[in-house]
């Protein structure tokens, strides 16, 4: 099986050319700018917490670099050409480091919380980095005290916003919240937000950190890019680290996500691999604070949100009038329409697992929120004929299938919790994390009875 190696090169100074081991293909990219400053969209992050008297530690910068880099080899490397199994890729990075026995230490739970989220085996090697080439960073950081003192994810889903309204109608004022811009399809919706979240909290001291999206052009010509971005959410918790590593105290790191999608448990046995992906799981979140412990970033990852479903999050909001008036802006939808002609002006599907627990949660809120404000592309459910062999019908049929063997013996969820991932750490979870799932698809199921949703293979009699 080959391994493909990305190796970032800073700029003529840096003499590193690995030398391939065994099978494998090395990309090396020259991440430093003509003006001698790091590309990617670091040195705009960098520029970014100024505004916020803010300067990261090097190890921060290192986070973010090695962020970036998971996220590029992730989108990058084509599953289905780099893979002997259609998934499960072999995937390397050097990282250069100002301190390599450090980073040397991280390495064992590095690997491991990689392989977790995003199926591959991965190999991280860690190299010094090269004399004479600057950071970046300011050097007067002992100067300066940033303006905020926690850190709260802001994606521009339902789940971050009503994480940001909570966070702040609580009176914790002095958040930065952090973002990664992907995409237009994205970018855009989660911009607009922000603004109406900045504008209702003005006297709160709302700032964002909002990360470009790094690209790489050339390489491996052979191989084509992947759309299944996992890696997406480590470099969202790095950006959050990168940027919390200028506070000198502790400081959380906030994950607003509902309890059902953070387990995630296969909706079928077919799923249990690529499509249960892994982004917010407890064991997940748990390593990021081993391998923040270990670096010596004062960070602590953590979601209130656990215990809650997407409903109850909409029920529970502590400013149901401001929610009322932007719900309709998030973006839920795992492969939101691009631009305002590819979809109409829907950007959200309607038919894939967040788009119908999105749907789920405001049926069930619906008496607090009124009806759903969410225009989808599958707008008039009762009409589709969602044949379960495709793409509109998959999810419902997984969901069915999955409420129905619940309904059928609730004990089961106290199994079927363990399905995503270890939950050894959290031996004192194990029944609310199982009252969690039954909530949560109990929300599903009665939206989809509501709805008068039949799958095909259900109209066939198939279960």
């Amino acid at each position: 099986m080959t391994r493909y190696v990305l190796s970032p090169k800073l700029g003529t100074l840096d003499t590193f050319t690995p030398a391939p081991r065994g099978d494998e293909r090395i990309l090396q990219i020259d991440i430093l700018r003509p003006d001698l400053k790091i590309g990617l969209s670091i040195d705009d992050a960098i520029t970014q917490m100024k505004s916020v008297d803010a300067v990261p530690s090097i190890v921060g910068l290192e986070v973010l670099l090695l962020s970036t880099l998971v996220y590029l080899a992730d989108t990058r490397f084509n599953r289905i050409q780099t893979s002997q199994d259609g998934w499960t890729r072999e995937i390397g990075l050097h990282l250069p480091v100002h301190d390599v026995a450090l980073w040397q230490g991280t390495k064992d739970t590095l690997e491991a919380m990689l392989r977790f989220l995003t199926g591959d085996l991965w190999h991280v090697d860690f190299r010094p980095w090269p004399d004479k080439v600057a950071t970046g960073l300011p050097v007067q950081a002992s100067l300066l005290e940033p303006s905020f003192k926690g850190i709260s994810l802001f994606s521009g889903g339902l789940d971050s916003l009503i994480g940001a309204i909570d966070h702040l109608r609580a009176g914790r004022d002095n958040v930065l919240f952090v973002s990664h811009r992907a995409d237009g399809s994205i970018s855009k919706p989660q911009a607009d937000l922000f603004d109406r979240v900045k504008e209702r909290f003005d006297n709160r001291g709302v700032k964002r950190l909002a990360f470009g999206n790094p690209r790489i052009d050339g390489g491996f010509q052979d191989i084509k890019g992947e759309n299944s971005t996992r890696g997406r959410s480590f470099l969202f918790i790095g950006l959050a680290a990168f940027a919390g590593s200028s506070l000198r105290a502790p400081f959380p790191i906030i994950v607003p996500e509902n309890g059902l999608i953070s387990l995630n448990v296969p909706l079928d046995p077919t799923r249990l691999g690529s499509n249960s992906t892994r982004t917010t799981h407890p064991y997940y979140l748990r390593r990021w604070n081993n391998l923040l412990s270990k670096l010596g970033i004062l960070g602590d990852v953590q979601n209130p949100y656990w215990k809650k479903t997407k409903g109850e999050m909409i029920v529970e909001c502590k400013d149901i009038a401001f929610l009322k008036q932007v719900a309709n802006i998030s973006l839920s939808c795992a492969h939101p329409a691009h631009d305002r002609y590819h979809g109409g002006g829907k950007p959200h599907c309607g038919h894939c697992l967040p788009c119908i627990i999105r749907r789920a949660a405001f049926k069930r809120a619906e008496e607090v929120l009124g009806p759903d404000p969410t225009p989808y592309r599958t707008d008039d459910l009762p009409k589709m004929e969602f044949d379960s062999t495709k793409k509109t019908g998959e999810q419902f049929r997984g969901f069915e299938f999955a409420t129905a063997m619940l309904a059928e013996d609730p004990a089961r969820a106290r199994a079927y919790i363990y399905k995503t991932g270890p939950l050894f750490e959290d031996t004192d979870k194990i029944d609310d994390y199982a009252d969690l799932y039954l909530r949560g698809m109990t929300e599903v199921a009665e939206f989809l009875k509501a709805e008068g949703v039949t799958t095909y293979s259900s109209k066939a009699g198939n279960g």
